[in-house]
């Protein structure tokens, strides 16, 4: 075969080399600007288990409908929607999306400050939904472009830990807010800087080309949903990866949405001293255990990447029982300590997660892939899991009254513990699975 013959047939699999390059330095930059988009959709998404009290008091809600506002309202259609949004995103320009996607879910959050009945705010949760269903699978594709694959995992894990910046710095603002103003204050404040960050992202973020980071020009072969959809499923791995991550997202939406009213109810914390404890668990738990799930992945992954995976959800199952003892625990600083580095090592292994969904999937299909990801994750763990925690409680509180969350969140944690394993069964066809991926 001729060079010319074989230069033709790596164009027509779509592997032809690209000659276009970015500087490490504004890779980086790009990344922290994602980031901190992220930060602001969990600080817009997070900040309402803060209020789960005054707003159930106010317009006289069961624990099960502030379990379906915090979870359904918000997760249903921003799964769904986050489908069609990343269908789009594989075709077109992506920082578009995410900055159109972070000025709605900015405005509808200030507009959730604004409800005048339990409706009322349960729309507008549904639109905050809609709107940040167009930040991460984006993000993700974006991000798999700007960096190469021994450098991906770490990058998508410090993408990721913006959720724990987000959930912290809305559980220590908004326990200062809960102690000074009123819930309808705390939505205004935190969601209005949003606008202009999106501002900064349509103005400073170039659009990469697909496969920059590979250097190849991506397979022009337009794909549907359904293609992507039967491709991955063939991957025995992103199966079982998959029910394993939504059954650990469960505990991990658990902790973040009812531990507030955990604290509050089990040790009558004040929500000053609950929203500093959570913060700084959140916050520096959270993200610590992905940056560390990162470099795991990328260290140990080198040579065969279920190596790298299988250790990081090692790490997150060793966690486990710290999180029962915490839930169970009769001292309040025993329950905290412990919790502490339970939630670390909780999110060690999603680094694994993000960045073999997006290694498993072909170019012109990443953001779709990470849309799929997340819509099966939010569905069970954003959307079930505060409704089960929600749900159980009112089911326990008449044998165990005031203790019934704490059974009810120990039940939730459970089931991340049967996650964990699943997730550990997939290494065992994952490395055969990626050299599909690559072929």
């Amino acid at each position: 075969m001729s060079d010319t013959d074989a230069q033709q047939e790596k164009s027509a699999l779509g592997c032809e080399h690209i000659n276009q390059q970015t500087s490490p330095a504004y890779a980086n930059y790009v990344l922290g600007v994602l980031f901190i988009v992220y930060v602001f959709n969990f600080i817009d998404r997070q900040v309402l288990s803060v209020f789960i009290g005054p707003i159930k008091e106010e317009f006289g809600a069961s624990d099960t409908q502030m379990g379906l506002l915090a979870g359904f309202a918000f997760a249903l259609l921003y799964t769904f929607a986050g489908i069609p949004i990343a269908r789009l995103a594989d075709k077109g320009n992506r920082r578009n999306i995410i900055a159109i996607g972070l000025a709605v879910w900015s405005a509808m959050t200030v507009a959730c400050g604004f409800a005048r009945s339990f409706a009322q705010l349960a729309l507008a949760r549904v639109l905050v939904g809609i709107g940040e269903a167009a930040g991460s699978p984006p993000s993700h594709s974006m991000i798999a472009d700007y960096f190469s694959m021994d450098r991906r995992a770490t990058a998508l894990a410090i993408y990721t830990s913006g959720a724990f910046v987000g959930s912290a710095l809305a559980y220590l603002g908004g326990g200062y807010l809960r102690e000074y103003f009123d819930w309808r204050t705390a939505f205004i404040v935190v969601g209005a800087p949003g606008l202009l960050i999106a501002l900064l992202v349509g103005l400073t973020v170039r659009e990469p080309l697909r496969g920059l980071s590979e250097q190849r020009i991506e397979d022009k072969t337009t794909t549907t949903l359904g293609d992507t959809l039967r491709y991955l499923v063939r991957s025995r791995s992103w199966v079982l990866m998959m029910t394993g991550f939504s059954l650990v997202s469960i505990a991990s939406y658990a902790i973040l949405i009812w531990g507030y009213e955990f604290y509050e109810r089990i040790h009558q914390l004040a929500p000053i001293t609950i929203g500093n404890w959570m913060g700084l668990i959140v916050g520096i738990g959270g993200s610590v255990g992905t940056i560390l799930g990162g470099r795991i992945v990328d260290i140990l992954g080198r040579e065969r990447a279920s190596r790298g995976m299988r250790a990081s959800v090692l790490v997150t199952m060793a966690g486990f029982p710290l999180g029962i003892y915490a839930l169970l625990a009769e001292s309040t600083i025993h329950s905290l300590w412990a919790l502490g580095p339970f939630y670390l090592l909780l999110n060690v292994y999603l680094a694994a997660m993000y960045s073999n969904n997006q290694n498993l999937a072909k170019l012109q299909m990443r953001a779709t892939a990470a849309a799929i990801m997340l819509f099966i994750v939010n569905i069970v763990g954003a959307g079930a899991g505060p409704l089960i925690v929600g749900a159980l409680s009112d089911a326990f509180a008449a044998e165990h009254g005031i203790n019934s969350i704490r059974y009810a969140l120990v039940c939730s944690l459970l089931l991340g513990a049967v996650g964990s394993i699943i997730i550990f069964c997939a290494g065992r066809t994952l490395d055969a699975d990626l050299e599909r991926a690559r072929a």
